[in-house]
């Protein structure tokens, strides 16, 4: 019995080991390919699950909740004057209906509110001012959801204001167009699996699993379209279907504990939608957010190895790169070749990914690199030097790097510790001199 706890033991500490460490150091050199990529799945969720609390989800979700909820009616709105534009404003309410099953109180008072908001915008006090309002409102909605999704995948530039405007208004003039497509599509299907023959059998299961299959296609959508940088397609499929599922399931379960919350109704009355659609948008939020993280997690994963090391990795090591890196830019630029890009730096060198961004991070704050579009793709940055690479030497190197940053504080650097500031100025200026004449193009 002894023996057999102490096998357990072990296996749990093994377990822990191999999901806290050892997965983490496995390549495509180290392993087959399919093995690597059912590890690379495992990271995926684990990198995800881990940054819930340091991406600030629960937060997000909730600000989210809040900036939909005061403009549930204005998009409502839009979306019904375009479709009534078309002449299908009855196929896009059924819709929503059917899509926002156990919303159907609260949509049915909002449609109370959208004919008004129509007429509103349509009678202002200067005429399609209104209808500014309206799609600003918006537009603000979606530069919100924009900006969390940004924030997730580490992006520091949005969407110019510009093309906001473009791919805002592109995606509102959509929606209700795929909305009616999506309800003929589905009425195909039902009719179809409705006839008595072999063709109807075989139809039957995929009509009963379109909702699941789109909603899967909206959440690739999202997590392809929204953020302004380059997602690969299946880093969206492998989030979209995560979320889609789960999103789905927790439809189900809303719908189904209806009963068990039925005992808000007798604390607010009428008012029990409120809280009860409070609770669904900052859940659903949270699944949309949970798999952008999970869309970043897949196509960053490389990004993660080695990643107790990068932590914390030694003074010299992280000077070793610097040098490495710069020189590697250097090197490319002197021949006239490609800029590096920083995956093609990290691939080609085995350097960890991570190490690599934090790296380039530097040269670019230090002023020795400058971002310029890489041929092949002109999201994603090359890197190019951002001094004349003829006087660029070790020592410039290395003295900016040294020299980055504030040193205004109040320790007496002239009286009290003189001597000691003096001192660390002599070890840098020896360390300077000594290869100050090599030109980093010239190792």
């Amino acid at each position: 019995m002894k023996q057999l706890f102490q096998k357990i033991k072990q296996f749990i500490i093994d377990t822990i080991r191999f999901f806290t460490y050892d997965i983490w150091r496995i390549s495509s050199i180290d392993s087959s390919v399919k093995r690597v990529g059912l590890y690379n799945l495992l990271k995926s969720f684990i990198l995800a699950i881990r940054n819930i609390r340091g991406a600030q989800l629960n937060i997000r979700a909730g600000a989210l909740t809040y900036s939909t909820l005061l403009s549930i009616v204005p998009v409502l709105a839009v979306l019904f004057a375009i479709a009534r534009g078309f002449g299908f404003q009855n196929i896009v309410q059924s819709e929503l209906f059917r899509y926002f099953s156990g919303q159907e109180a609260l949509l049915q008072k909002a449609m109370g509110f959208i004919d008004q908001s129509i007429e509103y915008a349509k009678g202002g006090v200067f005429l399609g001012i209104g209808i500014v309002l309206l799609l600003y409102t918006v537009f603000s909605l979606l530069s919100k959801i924009e900006s969390n999704f940004n924030d997730i995948w580490q992006i520091r530039r949005g969407r110019p204001y510009v093309r906001q405007f473009t791919d805002y208004l592109a995606l509102v003039v959509i929606t209700p167009v795929f909305l009616i497509c999506n309800a003929g599509f589905s009425l195909l299907l039902s009719t179809a699996a409705g006839q008595e023959h072999i063709l109807g059998w075989a139809i039957a299961p995929i009509a009963k699993s379109i909702p699941y299959l789109i909603t899967i296609l909206l959440f690739v959508f999202l997590y392809m379209y929204v953020p302004n940088t380059k997602v690969r397609f299946g880093s969206a499929l492998f989030a979209g279907l995560f979320t889609g599922i789960a999103f789905q399931i927790f439809q189900m379960l809303y719908i189904g504990g209806q009963i068990w919350i039925s005992k808000y109704n007798a604390i607010y009355g009428s008012f029990a939608a409120l809280p009860l659609l409070l609770l669904w948008l900052q859940l659903s939020w949270f699944i949309c957010l949970f798999g952008a993280e999970l869309a970043f997690a897949h196509q960053n994963v490389s990004k993660f190895d080695f990643e107790q090391e990068t932590k914390n990795i030694s003074r010299r090591y992280r000077d070793f790169t610097l040098l490495t890196v710069m020189y590697l830019i250097v090197k490319r630029f002197e021949t006239g070749e490609t800029p590096y890009t920083a995956d093609a730096i990290s691939e080609r060198y085995r350097i960890p990914t991570q190490l690599t961004s934090d790296t380039l991070d530097t040269l670019l704050k230090i002023g020795l690199v400058a971002e310029t579009p890489a041929e092949d793709d002109k999201v994603v940055p090359a890197y190019i030097p951002a001094r004349d690479i003829g006087r660029l030497s070790v020592g410039d190197l290395f003295e900016r790097v040294d020299t980055y940053g504030s040193e205004d504080f109040r320790i007496d650097i002239k009286n009290d510790f003189a001597q000691e500031w003096q001192t660390i100025l002599n070890l840098r200026e020896t360390a300077y001199n000594r290869k100050n004449t090599v030109l980093i193009q010239d190792l």
